[in-house]
């Protein structure tokens, strides 16, 4: 096996990613112009619609000890209110009490979130930073909730749709 060093000036992947990457030969896939058309910084505006109308995501938190959760979030219409091309946020509704997702944010504010539309088979990855809000304008985006969080945007990854179930909502014919 060839030896290789991370690069600390890719502004893409980190050094285990890029390790992973030349173990197991797909480093040569992610050339600079391949990384600039499908890893962002922020939302682009052909993502936000999408967005604004899911009803549902996957949220993934850690405590300050990197011990993980995942959860889901939805129940609503609307999952999310999108701000901006960098930030969103999503409304906490009472529910069992054990706040495992926003006890995580308290201790490490870096998120995970994963939007899949079930109906095509797309998936949208987007990681950034959250915080908690019981206060102030944003909780106008979501009326009667308890808090909101807000996500500060720091990478948005689109991904394909292979491996992806069609699923059809309950009572919708296909």
């Amino acid at each position: 096996m060839t030896q290789h060093s991370p690069s600390a000036s890719d502004d893409f992947f980190h050094s285990g990613e890029q390790t992973a990457q030349y173990r197991w030969g797909t480093r040569s896939l992610w050339d600079r112009p391949r990384r600039e058309r499908l890893l962002y910084r922020e939302i682009p505006a052909t993502f936000i619609p999408r967005l604004a109308r899911a009803p549902f995501f996957f949220l993934a938190t850690s405590n300050a000890r990197g011990e993980c959760d995942c959860s889901f979030k939805g129940g609503n219409p609307y999952a999310i209110a999108v701000i901006d091309s960098k930030r969103f946020v999503f409304p906490d509704f009472e529910g069992n009490g054990a706040f495992m997702s926003l006890g995580n944010i308290l201790q490490n504010p870096r998120v995970g979130c994963l939007f899949i539309d079930f109906n095509d088979g797309a998936r949208l990855r987007i990681n950034g930073r959250a915080s908690i809000h019981e206060t102030g304008d944003l909780m106008a985006c979501f009326p009667g909730a308890a808090r909101v969080v807000a996500v500060d945007v720091e990478q948005v990854v689109p991904n394909c749709d292979r491996y992806i179930p069609r699923l059809l909502p309950v009572g919708v014919e296909a």
